[in-house]
């Protein structure tokens, strides 16, 4: 898998392979040989001899009886998702997200911890075990039927080699191998930014047959983007795609921001910057969900605040957007709770001052996924390395 990028829909492989026919599967209702052979392209016994294979190593199996068009009923064969799971933990700067997924996706059991990640590496890694295992004997399932572990930190990531790098909230993490403390569980384990991973589920479960181009905004403490390029992430040439938060808004020098430098549009949009800003006015806001709870009961300095921030950040966007030119912008993160204001903001500026072929037919939108969308986004990631034809070929070939 190449660094810059993860394949969401990956490219279908020359005709003939079983991982083009279980990708057949996997992309449509269940099927028959029969519509396979017209499918695929390819003959019958070719069909029957990778059918076979995928059957023998537990990835499809028979689901009853077809439509009879006048001899017997052909089988009806599917995907068999239920055969394996996988293992994500979406990590954030005090709290995690954990969950065991189907091979579908399908969350099986899921469990929220609050742990901070500056408690460094070894404690934290060893705390996302444990919980692995628990939530696996929740379940009443095994170590054994695992086929991939899912990680995202909250910072930026060598995604190829697993490795955090500079995290500016993570210490003890810089350089520190992910995959190497979950090396018993003998299953490929992936690592990547936290944002990158919440924009790869809002696309895996609302947007991946409507669009291909998609930027996923979190709005929290800081603020990230997660850029989906031709359906797939993208995470440019050294993992730093998309940190548009350390991007420079206009008038705004008095604002330093964590990075060292002034007038980055986190440092003045971010939710720890609109608390700090009402702190300030005397209202009792101290991160990102303090500032939604007051927009919520209707305080109007802080409905001013976000309605303010999301212009900023819609300065930043509306750049991006004549860049970019993608389909559909999403707003997710706690501040993105108070999403009337934020994306009243947003859209006002977005769409005033880019280009009007950029923005003829885009949507800006709330979140759909929610907590669930870093979780959603992990399990995509490994599935989309576990179960690409390449890979399913030499599991039935029996080549490791």
């Amino acid at each position: 898998m190449s660094d810059a990028t993860t394949t969401v829909r990956p490219p279908m492989p020359a005709p003939g392979s079983a991982g083009h026919l279980l990708q057949l599967l996997r992309d449509s209702d269940a099927c028959t040989r029969p519509q396979l052979v017209e499918l695929s392209g390819i003959s019958r016994s070719a069909v029957s001899q990778r059918i076979e294979a995928l059957l023998a190593a537990g990835l499809v199996v028979q689901d009853g009886a077809g439509a009879s068009t006048g001899g017997r009923p052909a089988v009806r064969l599917r995907f068999h998702h239920e055969n394996g799971l996988v293992l994500v933990a979406d990590l954030g700067a005090t709290h995690a997200q954990l969950a065991v997924t189907d091979l579908a996706g399908t969350v099986l059991a899921e469990q929220a911890e609050n742990w901070a990640v500056a408690d460094g590496p070894e404690p934290v890694l060893d705390a996302v075990r444990a919980c692995f295992d628990a939530l696996l004997t929740r379940i009443g399932r095994s170590r054994d039927e695992v086929r991939g572990i899912g990680i995202g930190l909250p910072g930026p990531v060598e995604h190829g080699s697993g490795r955090a790098v500079s995290p500016p909230i993570m210490p003890g993490w810089d350089g520190f191998p992910v995959p190497r403390h979950f090396a018993d569980f003998d299953v490929p384990v992936l690592v990547d930014n936290d944002v990158n991973i919440m924009a790869l589920g809002e696309y895996w479960t609302a947007w991946r047959a409507q669009v291909d181009d998609l930027l996923f905004i979190k709005v929290g403490t800081g603020i990230g983007c997660g850029v989906i390029a031709s359906g797939r992430v993208h995470r440019g040439a050294q993992g730093a795609a998309g940190d548009i938060g350390h991007v420079r808004v206009p008038d705004a020098d008095h604002a330093l921001c964590r990075c060292g430098n002034t007038g980055c549009v986190e440092a003045v949009a971010g939710g720890q910057a609109i608390a700090d800003r009402l702190r300030a006015l005397g209202r009792d806001a101290h991160d990102a969900r303090d500032v939604v709870a007051l927009v919520k009961a209707g305080d109007r300095e802080a409905t001013r605040a976000v309605r303010e921030a999301g212009r900023e950040l819609g300065r930043v966007l509306a750049a991006a957007v004549n860049f970019f030119n993608p389909a559909v912008i999403v707003i997710g993160g706690d501040l993105a709770n108070a999403h009337e204001q934020l994306l009243a903001g947003v859209r006002e500026v977005v769409y005033r001052r880019s280009l009007p072929l950029a923005t003829r037919h885009l949507r800006v939108v709330p979140a759909q996924e929610g907590e669930r969308a870093g979780i959603t986004g992990a399990s995509a990631m490994v599935l989309a390395e576990v179960l690409a034809p390449s890979a399913v070929d030499r599991l039935v070939n029996g080549v490791t």
